[in-house]
């Protein structure tokens, strides 16, 4: 089986390669037909003529209904994480869901109105989409931090903090540099006076956009569940672990064949290889359990 048939991370694969292609492709062909300039226009003058509008509307919106099926997708595993740990508040996670809906909502206000057609509800929907795009991203990397250890690894949380970080840092520029730019050509002269307002709020814009983006790409390895109970009906943390655990005893099988219980020997060396287990047999931490491997 292929990394992206495990689960469902196809999910945020698709969203991740599709959102890609529709702030690239668009900008592609507007450089091609000479409709924009190449240093950093704003992604919404790539997508102001046709066909580029036609394509980047048509994009936007199966990005958005990409977003919203992977945003309830992980609200749906974070909602079962909280059922056997407790470790996530219920509301929470139902407020980043709520939060990252409602962003995809602006998704499709921004691809529905052209930014030369109908302005203010453009600027409203782009305005939407990245306020509560960062919002949802914010809660989701307070999630990760809740669960922890169940979930994603620390590395991975502290990434979502970076990407976090760098999206809200990179939004305020995006808006208060473009409150300073007066012109709305899609061609602009480097020697006018509000250029470098347009130049660095497009940049924060597009820094914005992707960051996004990379966030979503950290969703792939928690995608990678598979919907298998370990013991009876359970899908607990503990028991995927303790089925991970069941599973390398059987695939190393010569590291265990020497003198004294070859089962119980087995289950302490692999216990000790994964310290966030943090619910172990009783018995491994018992010091009578030593004694079984002198």
């Amino acid at each position: 089986m292929f990394w992206f048939m495990q689960g469902l991370c196809f999910l945020p694969t698709f969203l991740v390669i599709w959102s890609s292609s529709t702030f690239i492709i668009p900008y592609l062909i507007a450089l091609f037909r000479r409709d924009v300039d190449i240093i950093f226009p704003y992604i919404s003058d790539t997508a102001a003529k046709p066909p580029e509008s036609c394509i980047f509307g048509l994009m936007t919106f199966i990005s958005a209904c990409a977003g919203i099926a992977t945003i309830y997708a992980r609200y749906k595993y974070v909602q079962k994480l909280s059922e056997e740990t407790k470790v996530v508040s219920p509301r929470l996670n139902k407020s980043a869901l709520y939060v990252g809906v409602i962003s995809c909502l602006g998704m499709c206000i921004v691809a529905t109105f052209q930014e030369i057609t109908v302005t203010i509800a453009h600027d409203l929907g782009a305005l939407l989409f990245f306020v509560s795009g960062i919002s949802y991203i914010i809660l989701q990397t307070a999630v990760s931090y809740q669960a922890y250890p169940y979930g994603s690894s620390m590395n991975v949380i502290r990434v979502r903090l970076c990407i976090s970080i760098l999206a809200t840092l990179a939004f305020f520029p995006t808006v208060i540099c473009a409150s300073f730019v007066k012109q709305t050509e899609l061609h602009r002269d480097p020697e006018d006076k509000d250029y470098p307002y347009q130049l660095a709020s497009a940049v924060c814009e597009w820094t914005v956009a992707f960051s996004f983006i990379c966030f979503f790409l950290t969703y792939i390895h928690d995608f990678k569940v598979s919907i298998k109970p370990s013991y009876g009906n359970s899908f607990s943390p503990l028991s995927r672990q303790m089925g991970t655990l069941t599973s390398l005893l059987f695939s190393f099988p010569t590291a265990f064949y020497s003198a004294g219980d070859d089962r119980v020997r087995g289950l302490l060396l692999i216990s000790l290889q994964l310290p966030n287990l943090k619910q172990r047999p009783a018995f491994l931490d018992s010091e009578d359990a030593l004694h079984l491997f002198l």
